[in-house]
This record gives structure tokens, C-alpha cells and sequence, in this order.
């Protein structure tokens, strides 16, 4: 905790005065012009990833980057997505997976997870990532394939079907790789790119 505090302290003394111009401007103005849906593993940090400023992102995390096919039933994850689209009007959507990722480890090992019926449940929103993958136990392989399926199952939600046949936004597939900082664009024809 003493860090957490050190780093506020730091913050408030040399971050913020820097950029109290862009705070103030943040203070009544919210229009993020990506959301940016990452797994809650703390070595993936999309603002740092990405270059971007405080405002810029609309950021969900999920272990496994995970995001449910839509469903009426209420849904923290859905209620982001359709906030960010509908009401704040992003114009991407992006999916980020990345390498060492411990929830597709655990699904492509085959894990015990019966220690943690919770995220043994909330994993079962990948198996459509599962049935893709050819070969059992390739972690590369399911992380590219639940990018692509997760961008599937956001083609569900409302909102986001509504503005992607208006034209109003566009859906992005990454995957960041730890040891190089590399970010591959699985939805790009292009090669990788930097971060």
C-alpha cells in the first residue's frame, strides 16, 4: 500500500500540475474516441500500450478479455460497451489480448479449476475460442482466436450492431506480446506494429 501512496503523492505533485490543463478540460467533458476492452492482468496496461492521454480511452478489463455474447439479463461488461457506443459515441471498439494471458493458459492446459468456481464459470464464455483452436494446449493460438471470437460475440450487443451497420464504428482485434511490446493486428492486413 505504501507504494499506491508514494504514487499518489508523485501524482499530485509532478503529473497533475503538468497536465492540469487537460484535467480541467476533463472535468466537464468526457468523449473517449476508442473503447478499449483489455484482460485485467497487470502487465497489460492499455494507456501506456497505446501512448494515449487521460480521456482518450474508454477501458473495460475482464480476465481473458473476455466479453459475453449480449443477453437482456443485466450485465456490467454489456452496460460499458452500450455506454460507450451509444452515449459517448466511440469510434472503435478494440480487443486486446496478449501473451502469458493465465485464463487462456489455464483453458488451453486444461487447468483445475474447482478452487475457483467463479472463474471456471466466467470462463465458459471462451469455449467458442476453444472450438477454434485446432491443436490442445496452444496458448498463441487460443489468445489470437479469443480476440476474434470476443469480436464476434460484441457484433451481438445492440449498440454496437446498430452503429456498426450505421457505419459508426469500427471493430479492431489485437494482441500485445509481453516480452517485445509488440501489438499484432489480427483484424489488419498489414504486418505488427510497434506499440
Amino acid at each position: 500500500m505504501q507504494d499506491l501512496t508514494e504514487g499518489v503523492a508523485r501524482f499530485q505533485r509532478d503529473v497533475f500540475p503538468a497536465k492540469a490543463e487537460l484535467f480541467a478540460h476533463l472535468a466537464t467533458h468526457h468523449t473517449p474516441h476508442t473503447l478499449f476492452i483489455s484482460c485485467s492482468d497487470a502487465r497489460v496496461v492499455p494507456e501506456l500500450i497505446t501512448g494515449t492521454e487521460p480521456g482518450d480511452l474508454f477501458v473495460i478489463r475482464t480476465a481473458g478479455n473476455l466479453v459475453p455474447a449480449y443477453t437482456p439479463e443485466a450485465d456490467g461488461v454489456a452496460a460499458s460497451i452500450e455506454y460507450a457506443v451509444a452515449a459517448l459515441g466511440v469510434k472503435d471498439i478494440v480487443v486486446c489480448g496478449h501473451s502469458a494471458c493465465g485464463a487462456m493458459t489455464a483453458l488451453a492446459e486444461d487447468h483445475d479449476l474447482s478452487g475457483a468456481p467463479a472463474v471456471a464459470a466466467w470462463l465458459r464464455h471462451a469455449d467458442a475460442s476453444r472450438a477454434r483452436t485446432a491443436a490442445a494446449g496452444d496458448v498463441p493460438a487460443l489468445v489470437r482466436q479469443n480476440v476474434l471470437a470476443q469480436l464476434a460475440n460484441l457484433a451481438t450487443h445492440p449498440s454496437v450492431a446498430k452503429a456498426l451497420a450505421e457505419g459508426n464504428v469500427a471493430l479492431h482485434g489485437w494482441v500485445y506480446d509481453i516480452p517485445t511490446g509488440r501489438v499484432a493486428d489480427l483484424t489488419a492486413a498489414g504486418p505488427a506494429f510497434a506499440a
